[in-house]
């Protein structure tokens, strides 16, 4: 039987489900996610405004800036964006010629993206704002509370990326299950 936890994962015993009052939104670590991507992307969407860039097109550069060569697919998943969103968002930047697509090398069919000098510019006078932001955030946060942390986040992806492949069936295969060339 699973061991349910309330508050700060205090645990209730065997077999009893904590009630959200229990836990208190103020320690269910969700709900507080959500509060704090809800506001830095609320600042965000606001701080970029006021230089001509939305968050997507801002996430689309920040990516590329650091990963270039990906697929529309492969950008949409790392900026949190549907697929769709992502394709229009690239139309503009392509438009504004801040980034470039280019057919793959080992296969006509499938588009890269990069970032062109433009977009580089475009991003660097961004930086700034990105950053202040970022620091503002971790104000009063040590180092070591700040690597704790970053540890912890990477915990909890791992935890939900394991539960999606557990519920999808689409768990990576072993090496051994791999075709050989």
């Amino acid at each position: 039987m699973a061991k349910y936890f309330i508050g700060s994962l205090r645990q209730t015993g065997e077999g009893r489900l904590p009630s959200l009052g229990e836990i208190g939104l103020n320690q269910f670590a969700p709900y507080l996610i959500n509060r704090l991507s809800a506001s830095y992307n609320a600042h965000l969407q606001d701080v970029l405004k006021d230089n001509g860039m939305t968050t997507a097109k801002m996430r689309a550069l920040s990516i590329l800036t650091i990963s270039p060569g990906l697929t529309v697919n492969e950008l949409a998943y790392l900026a949190v964006v549907e697929q769709s969103t992502m394709s229009r968002t690239l139309d503009a930047l392509v438009g504004q010629g801040l980034v470039r697509r280019q057919s793959r090398s080992d296969d006509m069919r499938v588009r890269e993206l990069y970032i062109t000098e433009l977009g580089r510019t475009a991003f660097s006078e961004s930086w700034p704002l990105l950053y202040g932001l970022y620091a503002d955030l971790f104000v009063g946060v040590d180092a070591d509370e700040y690597d704790r942390f970053i540890d912890t986040l990477h915990k909890v992806l791992r935890n939900m990326h394991r539960r999606i492949e557990g519920e999808t069936g689409l768990e990576e295969p072993e090496a051994a299950d791999q075709p050989q060339p």
